[in-house]
């Protein structure tokens, strides 16, 4: 057995261990709550029934501490390193579910909120975001928080979620807002090509009658437009953000089960290592009572039922390892599903936000066009009234309406 390693599991004795007395026959007397225990390859480490604190050193004489603190502190959270890689990437081999016998975790080295253990902040190291260059949501929605009546907790994946549907929600209300710009401009084009067709004015004659004229049918070109712009903008960007991700919120649901079903399955394992924790320490104290008892000859215990409860108590042991294994391979498997959907999400978000610029980009496209083309329809009208002659007129009309040049004289007697 190498050095005594502190991982993200709880403190366990290894497999296997035998018990000594809290005698110390090598160093004299232990402190009180302190056991002495051999592991298989021989070498001796001790164990505080109290506090379940697992140190190779000996402990010193002030009661419940060891004779040097452990300096070696985990950074391991959820299975992962502070880098982001697999704890069994870097350790000694063994994957996260795996005995790593004596493991111990200080209980000031981490806390557990909501079935899930975070580092404590007093004494956690400074960790490194798993994508330090950005604003990640892989990165910022570990913890759970209050929802906005303060009654219940909302997990960070359902804020995600949350911000994915109203995402969807914003896109159809902006497809919502389009297809009223396009009855605008259908309406428009409508009452645009209706005027054109009014006769009023019809019978002005000359360059002004002929500019007006072309003024009236600029309005049914321009309607034309209109209509062409409106008809654009439901082809190629109200129907696109429609019909964008159509089972959106469906694969929502399934991605909120899946990590429900992944937190329920952690809270079971939870639930499971405090049991057995609880059931550890009460078969501790029964043997170190037995033990007791024996050494100062109040009891009739017999040997034999002393290596009894040390069986029961090596028992409960392995059985915490076990639940406390089952319990890291199950937060593992929530964090690695945590990261691989909330990048996934990520990506979703990104890829709504660019199409949406996309097609917005189109509306604008498409309205300098309109602006264009309208344009166009009033060039010949601004030609036109340029050339616009009052005595050109008149003599036009003089030719087609006079009556004779011969001017009156007097008469004579």
């Amino acid at each position: 057995m190498e050095k005594l390693q502190e991982v993200h599991s709880p403190l366990q004795k290894p497999r296997k261990a035998t018990p000594q007395t809290g005698e110390d026959t090598l160093n004299g007397h232990l402190p009180p709550g302190w056991q002495s225990y051999m592991s298989p390859q021989g070498r001796r480490y001790y164990v505080n029934t109290f506090t379940n604190e697992t140190t190779w050193e000996r402990p010193s004489s002030v009661p419940g501490t060891p004779k040097s603190p452990v300096s070696q502190k985990s950074s391991a959270v959820n299975g992962y390193h502070i880098s982001g890689t697999p704890v069994h990437q870097l350790d000694s081999g063994h994957s996260p579910g795996s005995p790593a016998a004596p493991r111990r975790q200080s209980k000031e080295s981490s806390l557990t909120i909501n079935c899930v253990t975070f580092p404590h902040p007093d004494v956690m190291p400074e960790q490194q975001l798993l994508k330090p260059s950005e604003w990640s949501y892989c990165d910022y929605f570990w913890a759970d928080k209050k929802d906005s009546q303060g009654n219940n907790t909302v997990s960070g994946f359902e804020i995600l979620l949350q911000k994915q549907l109203k995402g969807k929600q914003m896109q159809k209300e902006m497809a919502e807002f389009v297809r009223e710009r396009i009855k605008i401009e259908e309406e428009y084009a409508k009452n645009l090509s209706k005027l054109s067709q009014n006769s009023l004015a019809a019978q002005e004659e000359g360059t002004l009658g002929e500019a007006w004229a072309q003024l009236k049918k600029s309005l049914a070109d321009e309607a034309e437009v209109h209509l062409k712009f409106s008809s654009k903008l439901q082809s190629e960007v109200e129907k696109p953000l429609l019909n964008f991700r159509e089972n959106f919120k469906k694969d929502m649901k399934k991605c909120d089960h899946h990590i429900a079903d992944l937190r329920k399955h952690l809270a079971s394992r939870y639930a499971a290592v405090e049991k057995a924790r609880k059931a550890l320490t009460e078969r501790q104290k029964d043997l170190e009572m037995k033990t007791q008892q024996l050494e100062v000859k109040l009891s009739n215990k017999t040997e034999e039922e002393i290596k009894k409860a040390r069986r029961k108590s090596t028992q409960a042991g392995d059985d915490l390892m076990r639940c406390v294994d089952l319990y890291n391979q199950a937060q593992s498997k929530w964090f690695e599903e945590m990261v691989t959907t909330t990048l996934e999400l990520e990506r979703l978000e990104v890829e709504r936000v660019e199409m949406i610029r996309q097609h917005l980009c189109q509306y604008t496209q498409l309205r300098h066009e309109t602006d264009m083309f309208n344009q166009s329809t009033v060039e010949l009208v601004d030609q036109l009234l340029r050339k616009v002659d009052p005595a050109k007129d008149r003599e036009l009309w003089v030719k087609e309406h006079k009556t004779g040049d011969i001017r009156p004289v007097d008469m004579e007697i």
